[in-house]
């Protein structure tokens, strides 16, 4: 039997998704509780890597396991047996090839700033504090040369082994609700940092470091350093996973 699985984790205490050597992972601390259930030595395969810190409401993951467990009874069977910051709230049976990393199609990330004078102690967890005020209108105006099909790898961290770094951004959504500014990107796949940089960089934006009408020849330089800072993980929510 596959099954898909959705999660929400709050990444403060983990070093990401990935199973690790030498720190504690989402993965590993699903696989542990999936064993405890199951009896079975199942590595669940994610629909993507996340960085220390980054947090996910929609996460998606499969696996197979030959568990009588019905589909529907694996969330109250797995909340049983994982710690409070991470909560199964979804599973259903998938199709045999169904992968959770190869078969996604699209996601969706969600970058909260807190841009108030002083930091919310109640988000703190989940935001980037910027003290200093942004221009929302030249964020988005920055924003738009980032829709479409180009080579990102000027907003790329170093370490990535992909055999392309040309991506596709299908939405780019910037809002502010008094204190918050939430950016939302969707596209059908991000390079390693690749958010927080594009995070950064609106924010050097909205910060009058860097002018919105050079966004254009700043990604089609392909250099990191024209770029703006990588925004701190805390901040980064992935929302939604596209299949």
């Amino acid at each position: 039997m596959n099954i898909k699985l959705f999660l929400q984790f709050d990444g403060t205490n983990y070093h990401g998704w990935q199973i690790q050597s030498n720190a504690v992972t989402v993965q590993q601390t699903l696989a542990e509780a999936l064993r405890a259930i199951t009896h079975e030595d199942i590595i669940p395969c994610g629909c993507g890597r996340t960085d220390a810190g980054v947090h996910a409401s929609g996460y998606v993951c499969s696996f197979k396991t030959s568990s009588s467990i019905p589909p529907d009874r694996f969330p109250y069977a797995l909340n049983a047996q994982l710690p409070e910051d991470i909560i199964c709230t979804g599973a259903e049976t998938a199709s045999e090839d169904f992968t959770a990393n190869r078969s996604a199609k699209g996601k969706t990330y969600r970058y909260t700033i807190d841009n108030g004078e002083f930091p919310d102690v109640f988000s703190s967890r989940y935001s980037w504090h910027y003290r200093h005020q942004l221009d929302t209108d030249a964020m988005k105006q920055a924003a738009h040369a980032f829709i479409g099909t180009h080579d990102f790898i000027g907003f790329a961290a170093s370490g990535f082994t992909v055999k392309t770094t040309i991506r596709t951004i299908h939405a780019l959504e910037i809002e502010k609700h008094g204190n918050i500014i939430t950016i939302d990107v969707t596209g059908n796949g991000f390079l390693y940092n690749m958010v927080r940089i594009i995070t950064g960089t609106l924010v050097y934006a909205g910060a009058g470091r860097i002018n919105p009408s050079d966004m254009p020849g700043i990604i089609a330089s392909h250099c990191r350093d024209r770029a703006g800072i990588t925004a701190p993980a805390k901040g980064l929510c992935l929302k939604e996973v596209f299949y």
